[in-house]
């Protein structure tokens, strides 16, 4: 496992994990905030592709590496940002009429958030 990979989960994993929390703390918020549709800020919408797909791509330039489980996480979470990105500056509409989350999709997805998150933070901060 190189330094790159443990220096991005001291970073990713955190993030990840806070995350996750916030969206057991705060259901009624983040639904609201997925919710958006046609009321949602279009230059906000458009500040979060532009801050997800420069983290994705920050990750990928540094560290494209599958050699481990580890790496392989990593490489994957600037994938999914980069992905994430992408859509929100090219089709902002469509990610607009995604499926919208109710309490029981965000208890999913704070799971693997905190699941992914707690991975990467013991990868960071244990190795």
């Amino acid at each position: 496992m190189s330094d790159m990979t443990e220096f991005i989960a001291m970073l990713a994993g955190p993030y990840l994990l806070v995350t996750g929390i916030g969206f057991l703390v705060s259901p009624a918020f983040y639904e609201k905030a997925v919710a958006g549709g046609e009321d949602a800020d279009r230059v906000a919408l458009n500040l979060s592709g532009a801050v997800h797909f420069l983290a994705g791509l920050l990750i990928l330039v540094q560290h494209f590496r599958w050699g481990s489980p580890a790496e392989a996480v990593v490489t994957l979470v600037g994938v999914g940002a980069l992905l994430k990105g992408t859509a929100l500056i090219v089709v902002p509409e469509l990610t607009l009429k995604s499926p919208k989350a109710s309490r029981a999709g965000l208890r999913v997805s704070a799971a693997a958030f905190l699941l992914v998150g707690g991975y990467l933070a013991y990868v960071g901060f244990a190795a």
